[in-house]
């Protein structure tokens, strides 16, 4: 059994230890699934960048539920087999883009990173890297062709703690303005406010970002 197997099975069993352990696993170079953002472990396979991999690493689990990994700055895996639009394009497919969340931000730190002015800043992978994410994985896997003006976007967003894997980022078709903005920013303020949690915010937004707001009780 890996060093991250273990890690995941203790993940599974530890109870009220589960977050301090989530913490060993990705420090020990894991890449977690949970079926929430609360914690709650259904995979773990090693971290393996697709900028240097080029080759698919699968987290078959990844549908189940928020992917955990630390990427600021940089992008992440890769996505595997083709993926489908739903909703007439405006949400990504739950298979390859479950959504992805960084352990470094919780809901007791939230006034110290995403509820910061300029945090986004600090973790957001350069142009180049999401650029090459975007034409080289992002838009075969979806058959997007590569004339199409799309914005590669991060499912759970940055400001809501979302991560730069590639479980959190697909070629958006967007209006204009792209009215996920406006969710994104609403969901934010929320929860820099107080009126809903983290975890909360992030799952809505990773089911469905159309119906978020009135899941949360935001109108």
């Amino acid at each position: 059994m890996t060093g991250c197997a273990r890690s995941a099975k203790r993940l599974r069993t530890a109870g009220s230890r589960a977050l301090a352990v989530a913490a060993m696993v990705l420090l020990a170079g894991c890449r977690l699934t949970v079926a929430d953002p609360a914690g709650h472990a259904s995979s773990a396979d090693p971290v393996a960048s697709a900028a240097h991999s080029g080759s698919a690493s699968s987290s078959s689990s990844s549908h189940a539920g928020l992917v955990v990994i630390h990427d600021p700055g940089r992008v992440t895996h890769t996505l595997h087999g083709r993926c489908h639009y739903r909703d007439a394009g405006q949400l990504p497919d739950p298979r390859c883009t479950p959504g992805s969340i960084d352990p470094a931000v919780t809901q007791a730190n939230i006034h110290r990173t995403i509820c910061v002015s300029g945090y986004t800043s600090k973790v957001r992978p350069s142009e180049s890297q999401t650029e090459r994410f975007k034409y080289d994985i992002a838009y075969p896997a979806y058959g997007t062709p590569r004339t199409d003006r799309t914005e590669l976007d991060h499912l759970v967003s940055l400001e809501l703690g979302g991560s730069n894997d590639a479980a959190n980022l697909w070629p958006e078709n967007p209006a204009t303005p792209n009215p996920k903005d406006k969710v994104e920013n609403a969901l934010h303020r929320a929860v820099c406010e107080g009126r809903v949690t983290l975890a909360a915010a992030q799952r809505a937004i990773a089911h469905d970002w159309l119906t978020a707001e009135t899941a949360l009780g935001l109108r």
